[in-house]
């Protein structure tokens, strides 16, 4: 009555089910008794498994004939929260002399020396550092703003010029550099039949160089221009080029840039005469980036893609590198690619209220 019962049940593993029509064909007082072979072919299963199933009732019972061995569900964990909350203690300390950072197998070895666990294996360090959204293995870069009145009021100006509607007549313009290295190739590199390209580890300096960037976020333009140094009268002659060469008949021109100590008006005077120098400054709007907020200057960003998409491991002469630039920026031209900056004032007041 039982096996009819479980045959019945909606909700009957399949293997248990076949094993109850195996019992019952093989039951010698049953309606039709039938052998081995017979059971067999009828059930699509082989001979051992009959005999098996017919063992494990002899032996056993009807339970674990029809069951199986029931495995244990449960289990002593190793690994409570006692463990776990040394292992979070230990991660969020030092490494030890000699490491840079954590790793999983030091984390482990590291578990078993202080006699926190008698053994203990990376994957399950992994597994509770993942519980807990720790990764030793990875670091982040950022920089920390002061909080202070300075800082937010440098911010909120950058954040209100980016939400000025598009205006060819008073474009707002960024302006930043960065130094780039020169670097040579002593062995030609090559490409396999593969497609993959081999470069040697060996190199030679060939010297420095620094890269300006101009873009107008809003007008999907931007120019790159290479420089030997980066002094205030390359600034200014940067700066010239803007309001001379890329914006001649603007009627304003507003400029974000950091607040360096190249960055000084005084500078157009050193390299122009006053009458062209004074004209230039009258068509400028300045507005300066907060210390440790170079993040707010597109141009920081568009240097960013410059360096990922158009230059190569290795550029070894200036001329090389004005090639590079030059081919790049005028191919984002020709897409007219825009910057769509989201980050507003509101934004800010309420995800860096910190700050405030």
């Amino acid at each position: 009555q039982d096996l009819h019962d479980l045959i019945a049940r909606r909700s009957a593993k399949t293997e248990a089910v076949k094993r109850a029509y195996i019992l019952l064909a093989a039951d010698e007082n049953g309606a039709q008794h039938w052998n081995d072979t017979e059971i067999s072919a009828t059930y699509q299963v082989g001979l051992r498994t009959v005999e098996r199933v017919r063992q494990r009732f002899v032996e056993a019972g009807l339970q674990r004939a029809v069951y199986g061995k029931v495995r244990e569900v449960y289990r002593e964990k190793v690994l409570d929260g006692e463990v776990e909350a040394h292992l979070v203690a230990l991660r969020c300390s030092d490494p030890p002399a000699g490491r840079a950072h954590w790793t999983l197998h030091l984390l482990a070895e590291r578990m078993v020396e202080l006699e926190y666990v008698p053994a203990i294996s990376h994957e399950s360090v992994r597994q509770l550092l993942k519980k807990n959204k720790l990764k030793p293995w990875r670091v982040k870069g950022w920089l920390i703003p002061e909080a202070s009145a300075e800082f937010v009021c440098a911010m909120e100006e950058v954040l209100d010029v980016y939400q000025r509607p598009y205006d060819p007549q008073r474009p707002v313009v960024c302006l930043d550099e960065s130094p780039q290295q020169l670097i040579g190739e002593c062995r030609a590199s090559f490409t396999d039949s593969q497609g993959v390209e081999h470069i040697d580890y060996e190199y030679s300096r060939e010297g420095t160089a620094d890269v300006y960037m101009i873009v107008e976020p809003l007008g999907g333009r931007r120019e790159v221009h290479v420089r030997e140094r980066h002094t205030a009268q390359d600034w200014a002659a940067e700066v010239a080029h803007i309001v001379e060469e890329m914006y001649p008949t603007a009627q304003k021109i507003t400029l974000i840039q950091d607040n360096l100590s190249a960055h000084k008006k005084a500078a157009l005077y050193e390299c122009f005469a006053p009458e062209r120098a004074r004209a230039i400054l009258a068509k400028l709007e300045f507005v300066f980036t907060p210390k440790h907020g170079s993040w707010l200057n597109v141009a920081e960003i568009e240097l960013s893609v410059l360096t990922r998409q158009g230059l190569p491991t290795h550029v070894a002469s200036q001329a090389e590198l004005r090639a590079c630039v030059t081919a790049w920026y005028e191919q984002r031209n020709a897409r007219a690619s825009t910057v769509n900056w989201q980050f507003t004032t509101q934004d800010a007041r309420i995800k860096l209220k910190q700050l405030y």
